[in-house]
């Protein structure tokens, strides 16, 4: 594994479109899925497997409850993919484990929780376009016929019906990166994307180990925390975008004027600057005190 230890937001963004250049293509076009967490320290396991149990016993009735007594219009259509897919982006233990194509956002999960800040980030990067060279023969035969990269839900039903037909189709573990349907604008914003293992005891971290050639993790000091967290609110990149509606609103406004503790890891400006945010924070018009560095208007 190389973990990178970042020593500023400039090389944060370097290191994150590195290797971004196709030359056949004369364009940035980065092969890389990111996650992006706030304690470095966090692993790879599904949150099927942090359920604990057996979660290869778990699954099944997890998956066809959620199907009986979700509403028969959740999904465009009745597949083991879409169904899936709806229930890990709705909090359901599965063995998917959550990326998006967006260093952006995932720049954002590593540092949306405050309580996080003492602690130092990570962002995993995992070239997909790499890890489908170790897919079974059937699956890259597919991408191939498509031209694609990545695969859609619609693809995977192609090769695959059910968990124990997808389960069979190598003994050896390897993981497929899917695109979900746009199920609701969170997925849109977030350009969500899905890992899934080829068991649903397999863990991707460990599965990694042994292909050392496929990621890099970027750790983000806990002290460049706020000054990343600061950027992307500027540059819009919030709970208000990527989780639209009233609850990604709250948490964005709650968040943004929380004000920041003294003599904690991050602080660049000393006394005078913090009294000026926490006096900001505390105005009783939120959207109209902010500072030139943080402007909008109403409906931009």
């Amino acid at each position: 594994m190389e973990d990178i230890r970042v020593a500023s937001w400039n090389e944060l963004n370097e290191r994150l479109y590195e290797g971004s250049w196709e030359e056949p293509l004369a364009r940035f076009r980065s092969n890389l899925a990111f996650r992006g967490l706030g304690d470095s320290s966090y692993d790879l396991k599904t949150g099927l497997i942090r359920l604990g149990g057996a979660a290869e016993k778990l699954e099944g009735h997890l998956i066809r409850n959620y199907r009986k007594y979700a509403r028969r219009d959740s999904v465009p259509d009745d597949s083991m993919w879409n169904w899936v897919a709806l229930a890990q982006h709705h909090g359901l233990p599965t063995r998917l484990i959550d990326w998006t194509f967006s260093p952006f956002v995932a720049m954002h999960f590593a540092t949306v929780k405050l309580q996080d800040y003492n602690l130092d980030g990570v962002i995993w990067c995992v070239d997909f376009v790499k890890t489908n060279r170790l897919l079974p023969e059937r699956f890259k035969t597919l991408l191939q016929e498509e031209g694609s990269n990545a695969f859609t839900v619609d693809m995977l039903k192609r090769v695959a019906g059910a968990f124990a037909e997808y389960d069979r189709v190598s003994p050896d573990e390897f993981v497929v990166f899917f695109e979900p349907p746009s199920l609701d604008d969170r997925i849109v914003n977030q350009f969500a994307l899905f890992s899934m293992m080829s068991s649903p005891t397999a863990r991707l971290d460990r599965w990694l180990e042994e292909h050392p050639e496929l990621y890099k993790r970027l750790i983000i000091p806990a002290a460049l925390k706020w000054e990343v967290r600061d950027k992307l609110d500027q540059a819009n990149i919030t709970e208000r975008v990527l989780f639209p509606g009233l609850d990604g609103l709250s948490s964005w406004l709650k968040r943004y004027y929380t004000p920041k503790p003294r003599g904690r890891a991050g602080e660049r400006r000393g006394g005078a600057w913090a009294k000026r945010r926490e006096k900001r924070a505390a105005c009783g018009i939120p959207l109209g005190c902010l500072t030139a560095s943080f402007r909008f208007r109403n409906g931009s």
